[in-house]
């Protein structure tokens, strides 16, 4: 992703230990932001999320993005509060998300 899009996923690390990955995955004309925590660290998701949002608004390739929830994902009140607005009910691999749209510019 890093060579063809110029941009894809880091390694996340905390005080220097090393607790998921996640970033900006381009998927057509949307960049689509993933995270994935080790268990003990998804205390952290939301603050990191903020941190990626930030770079996402300084980088002129990205008007907006977007996240794919599974429906089992209840938690949705941090993504709503910060501007994310549901698009559409979406598969991917096979698998039903929710698709939610937030507006960096």
């Amino acid at each position: 992703m890093w060579r063809r899009d110029g941009l894809g996923h880091w390694a996340i690390l905390s005080d220097g230990v090393y607790v998921g990955w996640g970033g900006f995955q381009k998927e057509g004309r949307d960049w689509d932001f993933g995270l994935v925590l080790k268990p003990d660290s998804f205390g952290l998701g939301l603050r990191i999320t903020r941190k990626a949002i930030a770079f996402a608004t300084t980088d002129p390739r990205i008007d907006f993005v977007t996240f794919l929830l599974p429906p089992s994902r209840k938690n949705i009140g941090a993504l709503l509060r910060g501007g994310a607005e549901f698009v559409e009910n979406t598969q991917y691999n096979g698998e039903v998300f929710k698709k939610f749209r937030l507006e960096t510019t």
